[in-house]
């Protein structure tokens, strides 16, 4: 899989690279309002408000998400991602001088180990060992190695208490505490796996999902286990040199039979979620434009100039300056629509980020 991987995508990316030459990080910059970014999630979560933006007329159009079956038509296929998200933040203590450590898993390795963030990172060398217990219940974490970027390698003495010990994280710029952790999960989440959650998602009750397939919407669940990138801005003016981490994906034979069918007889297929759209485009280009079954990694970077093979419409959250994710948007939408409707957004007070309001692309 992996050579057969190297050699499909190889040409893809030398092509597509020569497109972003001039392209500039500061070109996906924004000032937000820290008042717009949303600390709480909204209930019912369908309640959050829906922009709508057209590619060929760049029209934009306002509404709620509650009302997105309005603008889908029978046979239209939504693809979601069923990821569901680990309780990854651990807090523990030096086991030789008791000082304190926090821990955000990011993935599990393939020797049994995790990758994981460290804090203080500096203070944490190989050997260290961390005890985590509450509640009569205990693990102790090894450093075993390190990686790039400050990554730690991790292991546990039992990694059946990491479920117990553990909570679930929210991302840095959300400051007051969840009261349902729940929230941070969608309706339909799954499959452990993600350190954050696929967040376009979490706007759909089991509700809409009722009735979104009772007028003819076709849905579909995939999976890609969100990992560090999320928490990651571009840093460097270039944004092709950014590095962009490895995410486990899932298309299982049914998923991946459908949404070929659905291509060949021209109906649309709609991504929630910039990860549906990562892991859709990615196995795309390792089968040549095809849609086929995929298990395996994902590192796709996709920015402005790149060829969507897949994917014909978005439901996407409104993203951080900056980011890789506001660049898939750009890329897909078009970086002046995309500036206009986020212009619009913050004049009418959008709810921003993970717990904020969304937008339709088509």
């Amino acid at each position: 899989m992996q050579a057969a991987f190297i050699f499909a995508i190889k040409p893809f990316q030398a092509l597509y690279s020569i497109q972003m030459t001039l392209m500039k990080t500061a070109d996906f910059d924004y000032h937000l309002p820290p008042q717009l970014i949303a600390q709480q999630p909204l209930e019912p979560r369908d309640s959050s408000r829906l922009m709508l933006l057209d590619r060929q007329s760049g029209a934009i159009e306002h509404s709620t998400l509650s009302s997105i079956a309005d603008y889908l038509k029978e046979g239209d296929v939504l693809v979601f991602n069923d990821s569901r998200v680990i309780p990854a933040r651990l807090k523990g203590k030096k086991v030789d001088t008791g000082g304190k450590v926090e821990l955000l898993l990011l993935r599990h390795t393939e020797d049994g180990g995790w990758e994981a963030l460290v804090k203080p990172g500096k203070r944490v060398a190989i050997g260290t060992k961390i005890e985590i217990n509450q509640n009569a219940e205990r693990t102790v974490a090894e450093v075993i190695g390190e990686r790039d970027g400050g990554i730690r390698l991790v292991s546990f003495s039992d990694e059946s208490m990491l479920s117990k010990l553990g909570s679930v994280p929210l991302p840095p710029y959300i400051k007051a505490p969840l009261a349902d952790a729940g929230r941070y999960q969608t309706v339909y989440a799954e499959k452990s796996g993600s350190v954050a959650a696929p967040t376009a998602g979490l706007h759909f009750t089991r509700e809409l999902l009722a009735k979104l397939q009772q007028k003819g919407v076709e849905c579909l669940f995939v999976t890609l286990h969100v990992g560090l990138d999320t928490f990651r801005p571009v840093k460097e003016e270039d944004p092709q040199k950014h590095p962009v981490h490895r995410e486990y994906g899932i298309i299982t034979q049914e998923v991946s039979s459908k949404i070929a069918r659905a291509k060949a007889e021209r109906r649309r297929v709609i991504c929630v979620g910039t990860t549906s759209v990562r892991l859709l485009e990615h196995a795309a280009a390792v089968f040549g434009g095809e849609v086929k079954p995929f298990r395996g990694w994902v590192d796709l970077f996709i920015l402005p100039g790149y060829e969507f093979r897949v994917t014909d419409g978005l439901v996407t959250n409104f993203h951080l300056p900056r980011s890789t994710l506001l660049m898939l948007v750009s890329a897909f939408a078009g970086r002046e629509l995309i500036k206009k409707a986020y212009a619009q957004a913050i004049a009418r007070e959008y709810r921003f980020y993970s717990f904020g309001d969304c937008m339709l692309i088509l």
